[in-house]
């Protein structure tokens, strides 16, 4: 037994619990005083930043997703940089090179990090870059470091990209490679806002009076958050359970459903469980419990699993989402 799992007592989990909630009930605040609504996106990239995972957005332009990242970084006072991806960038311009310069000794190679060096990257439009400057993405995301020449450079920690996709029937777009999409906690839609949400976010937009949010929490304070919920602990029936559901999901297999059988080319990897826990032991937290139940793991299943199931032709051409294959996946494995 780990010292965390013995120090995990019930006034202990009080503590965490309070503080987890009330740090998050703040940015969730000051998030809102700048984002108009969709606060199921708002918690599902606060939910991934406290499991420590990367975050795809997908929406058609103009739905607040810049804003929403930029004012993230604003509320944790983390340092902030967003790259435009278009077809004519390269991966030296995201990730740095090495320059010549003039020293005392005569010339030399000096590196010039890009603006991946940053704690909170956003990653605009990614899938309008060529399939080449999205896998430069990819260690990045993974390591928290790029290599550069023989050199490998270590990223800020902690380090959170938040990338958006337009959706890849608009003009101009690139699908992303599976092996880049698996390396993102959460894939989250973004929807148009309703009608009072339009007419308040004219409200807001058409004055000379704009929201300033305030920093609610620094570098610091958001890794122990990170650290305190993974100590969490998980009952090993939860944990089975999220493991039959990735099963589920794995065409040909015993336990693979209906739906994955007929719809599915490739299942989710094993990241898809290790999503699936950490996104449900916040979810448990933020709910008040200090305990992964069955239902954190549902709640979380779809922005964890939509971008890791690999459909097949048949349901291309049936126009059968991921997320109608995940529900039924959903239905058929009980808990």
């Amino acid at each position: 037994m780990t010292d965390a799992m013995t120090a995990w007592t019930p006034d202990r989990e009080q503590r965490i619990g309070d503080r987890v909630q009330q740090q998050v009930a703040a940015l969730e605040q000051e998030l809102a005083s700048v984002i108009v609504g969709q606060r199921e996106v708002v918690r599902g990239v606060l939910t991934a930043l406290l499991a420590g995972g990367h975050v795809l957005l997908e929406g058609v332009p103009g739905l607040g997703k810049t804003l929403l990242v930029r004012t993230l970084a604003e509320c944790i006072d983390l340092t902030y940089s967003r790259v435009q991806f278009t077809p004519d960038l390269m991966p030296a311009d995201i990730i740095g090179s090495d320059v010549i310069v003039e020293g005392a000794e005569g010339r030399g190679f000096n590196f010039q990090p890009g603006p991946i060096f940053a704690h909170l990257i956003l990653a605009d439009e990614i899938n309008r870059a060529t399939p080449r400057t999205q896998s430069a993405m990819l260690e990045a995301m993974q390591e928290q470091a790029v290599t550069v020449g023989r050199h490998t450079h270590a990223l800020p920690k902690p380090f959170f990209v938040l990338a958006t996709q337009n959706p890849i029937d608009l003009q101009g777009t690139y699908p992303l490679p599976e092996a880049q999409l698996d390396r993102f906690f959460f894939k989250l839609t973004v929807g148009y806002p309703k009608g009072e949400e339009l007419k308040e976010i004219a409200r807001r937009t058409t004055t000379n009076r704009s929201a300033k949010p305030r920093v609610v929490m620094d570098a610091a304070s958001l890794q122990t958050l990170q650290q305190l919920i993974r100590e969490v602990p998980v009952a090993e029936p939860v944990l089975d359970y999220a493991a039959r559901i990735v099963m589920a999901t794995h065409p040909g297999e015993e336990d693979a459903a209906q739906a994955t059988n007929r719809y599915v080319r490739y299942g989710a990897s094993p990241r898809a469980i290790q999503a699936l826990v950490l996104a449900g032991k916040v979810n448990a937290i933020l709910s008040g419990r200090y305990n992964v139940s069955f239902d954190d793991l549902r709640k979380v299943s779809l922005p964890a699993l939509r971008h890791r199931v690999v459909l097949n032709v048949e349901a291309q051409l049936q126009s059968v989402g991921a997320d109608q294959i995940l529900n039924q996946i959903l239905e058929e494995v009980k808990p």
